[in-house]
């Protein structure tokens, strides 16, 4: 499966934004949230979700968007179940390395 990424860095952070390739430029919305998939932000380049997930090692600061990125940064024990939004049905996560 490829996803998007996208690697930017902020002053000292290094920021890094994943997204299934399938919901790029959709917005969900459920209840009060509302959130887009903003090409501008999650746009890169297309890689292996596998090489994705190993990309957040040298980053500090990542979103993740997506049942497959979502999926596998959970079983890569990056993030914990519990801490996923989901809207539509869509996973959404955040890591932020102190």
């Amino acid at each position: 499966m490829e996803v998007y990424v996208k690697l930017k860095q902020m002053d000292q952070n290094v920021v890094l934004a994943i997204c299934d390739v399938e919901i790029l430029g959709k917005t969900l919305c459920e209840g009060k949230t509302t959130f887009k998939v903003k090409e501008e932000f999650y746009k890169g380049g297309k890689v292996n979700v596998d090489e994705a997930i190993n990309m957040i090692e040298n980053a500090n600061i990542i979103n993740l968007v997506g049942k497959c990125c979502v999926e596998k940064a959970i079983q890569k024990k990056y993030i914990h179940p519990d801490a996923i939004l989901t809207i539509e049905g869509i996973p959404h996560a955040q890591i932020m390395k102190l």
